[in-house]
């Protein structure tokens, strides 16, 4: 394996399709930047962020001619990859200005199923038996990433590339739409407006509130389970009020298990188990509605046709 991983490989002059696609991200986000610079916090800051990230993109470009191998290349697609969780949260830096759309959703969810969902799953099934597997779903999201990954690395590595760029352009096209919909989900949307008015099914818009406020409902279950603290920790310390619709959790592990079955059948069978887990997970600690979770599934497969079809017209073509 060491001699594969560090094989030699053709030195390609230019940027990686993964590379690009980031790159492109970079300059639209920054040109929003700027045209609400008035509006934001700390624009000179984010400007500057994406400069540093722009030239690092470029120094590890140059750096790969140095020793063009198949780690090298592992190395600047992961750095872009790991770039993501500096993008996750910088969505919230621009859909706080934006008013706040969770009295819409809350109000579609309680017109379709006339409650809750997330409230009813969770509060019918508190018991550890429950609580501590789809926490352990919910946590397995980025190292089922990383799975996925990995092995298409060690053994197909001639896929490589394009698993990585789908990955990475499907979660940007979710960015995008976070910007744009400010969606925050019942953990953030719930403790704005009351248990009171939830109870009630009385949903009132809020406006800018999430400009000034990031309070956090505690996650429901067992909460003396070893995956809910691991869960709730990582929820209160990194998680913003953004990116609720359409559940990225729901695509991304949607279009994970797309390539996973694609690649192998026993990869694909290992990882299902954490998969159907992950999607009950993400309205059991009330993170999305239902419908984010519904529209999260439904986006993944056309997510998952386009960008693969980009990246073959666009980047396989040339």
């Amino acid at each position: 394996m060491a001699l594969d991983l560090f094989k030699k490989v053709d030195t390609r002059k230019g940027l990686f399709a993964i590379e690009k696609v980031s790159l492109i991200y970079n300059l639209l986000t920054s040109i929003l930047i700027l045209f609400l610079f008035q509006e934001m916090d700390h624009p000179v800051r984010m400007l500057t962020d994406r400069l540093l990230i722009a030239i690092m993109t470029f120094l590890l470009m140059y750096l790969y001619r140095l020793a063009p191998c198949r780690f090298s290349a592992f190395v600047r697609a992961a750095i872009q990859m790991s770039l993501l969780s500096y993008w996750y949260p910088d969505t919230f830096e621009f859909n706080r200005i934006f008013p706040n759309l969770d009295h819409i959703f809350a109000s579609v969810e309680q017109w379709l199923f006339g409650g809750q969902p997330a409230i009813w799953f969770s509060e019918t099934w508190p018991q550890m038996w429950i609580s501590e597997p789809l926490n352990m779903g919910y946590f397995a999201y980025y190292p089922m990433i990383l799975v996925v990954v990995v092995w298409y690395f060690l053994f197909r590595f001639d896929l490589f590339e394009k698993v990585c760029f789908v990955i990475v352009t499907s979660f940007f096209v979710y960015y995008l739409i976070y910007i744009f919909v400010p969606v925050a989900g019942p953990q953030f949307y719930f403790p704005a407006i009351g248990e009171e008015n939830v109870a009630q099914g009385i949903f009132p818009a809020i406006g800018d509130y999430f400009h000034h406020h990031q309070e956090l409902l505690p996650g429901p279950g067992y909460e003396h389970g070893f995956f809910y603290n691991l869960v709730e920790g990582s929820q209160q310390v990194g998680e913003r009020p953004t990116a609720a619709f359409p559940s990225s959790h729901v695509g991304m592990s949607t279009i994970l298990m797309i390539m996973a079955g694609r690649g192998s059948r026993w990869l694909f069978l290992c990882l299902l188990p954490f998969y159907l887990l992950l999607c009950g997970a993400t309205v059991y600690i009330q993170a999305h509605y239902l419908i984010d979770a519904i529209a999260g599934f439904v986006s993944a497969i056309g997510l998952y046709v386009v960008v693969t079809w980009m990246f073959k017209r666009w980047f396989v073509a040339a």
